[in-house]
């Protein structure tokens, strides 16, 4: 029987290692990689079944990666192993089409038994993060509307601008002009009533747009 391929990404080398040879008995582990753009790049190309990754990352975070990942194939799995317990962002994570949230403090066993929840059709969530309450707490998730405030673009204008990249750098690694960074930039500044780029940083740390 064909192994589930599975794609991971986190940018804390040992403890992806870790995972790695934990899912390799049950698991074809096609790949690894620092980031959420290598991951996305690289699924175009091998097709995974699921992705397990962190969702702070350098140059693209997980949710960001996540949404990207459902547009290229929308029939993935995708668990977050993150150290993140905030239920708003478990429950966002969700919302974006996520499987499995698990916190990286818990038993290895419980990554593995998401993963084959996942596989089932069905979405696992640490107990730690929602206390017994996992079945209203994915409902309410599943039905959240609420309007997201920034497009992907300016989302990954955003995180590249808080890891501290000047626009130049930011237009060449989304290979777009420097003129068309500031637009975002400023865009965003309006957008949410935000006057510094200093503000602009915090609140992409706020949101888990930025890496830790």
């Amino acid at each position: 029987m064909k192994q589930t391929r599975i794609l991971m990404a986190d940018d804390h080398t040992l403890l992806v290692e870790a995972v790695k040879r934990l899912l390799e008995p049950e698991f074809e582990v096609a790949g690894v990689f620092p980031d959420g753009r290598a991951l996305v790049d690289a699924a175009c190309t091998l097709n995974p079944d699921l992705v397990v990754m962190d969702i702070s990352m350098p140059r693209l975070n997980g949710l960001d990666a996540g949404r990207r990942l459902k547009q290229i194939r929308p029939a993935v799995k995708i668990i977050y192993l993150t150290m993140n317990d905030d239920p708003d962002l478990a429950a966002e994570a969700f919302r974006l089409g996520a499987s499995g949230y698990v916190l990286k403090t818990c038993a290895s066993t419980e990554l593995v038994l998401a993963i084959r929840e996942a596989l089932r059709g069905r979405c696992y969530v640490t107990p730690l993060v929602t206390k017994g309450m996992v079945g209203s707490f994915i409902q309410n998730a599943m039905r959240r509307k609420q309007p997201r405030k920034l497009t992907l673009r300016q989302r990954e204008v955003l995180q590249l601008l808080a890891e501290g990249r000047s626009m130049k750098e930011v237009a060449s690694v989304l290979s777009i002009t420097a003129r068309t960074v500031a637009f975002h930039k400023y865009t965003m500044m309006e957008q949410l009533q935000i006057k510094s780029s200093a503000e602009l940083v915090h609140y992409a740390a706020r949101n888990s747009i930025v890496g830790s």
